[in-house]
Parts: structure tokens; C-alpha cells; sequence
């Protein structure tokens, strides 16, 4: 949406600041395991969605 304003010739500093209403964590424990990361189960337990 930025992006699109700026591109059209709108300046960053005019544009409203816009705060997301709602966060979320995506673990992917395939990846992070092919990368050698351990991911602690308390981060596991927040997570939005986990894939496997």
C-alpha cells in the first residue's frame, strides 16, 4: 500500500502512520532443524502456526 502511494509520487513523511492490529508467528521447524537452529518450546507454544 506504501509502496503503490509512493510510487505515484506521494512523499513518505505525508503518508499516516498505520499500526497493525494483529501479530503473527509462523515457525517453519523443518527449516530452522535443515539449519541447525533448535527453536525453544517456549517460542513453539506462542506460535500462530507451526510447520512440520
Amino acid at each position: 500500500m506504501y509502496v503503490d502511494r509512493i510510487l505515484r509520487g506521494a512523499k513518505p513523511g505525508n503518508l499516516p502512520v498505520e499500526l497493525p492490529t494483529k501479530f503473527l508467528l509462523v515457525l517453519n521447524l523443518k527449516t530452522a532443524g535443515a539449519m541447525g537452529l533448535t527453536v525453544p518450546q517456549s517460542v513453539v507454544v506462542q506460535a500462530t502456526e507451526i510447520i512440520e
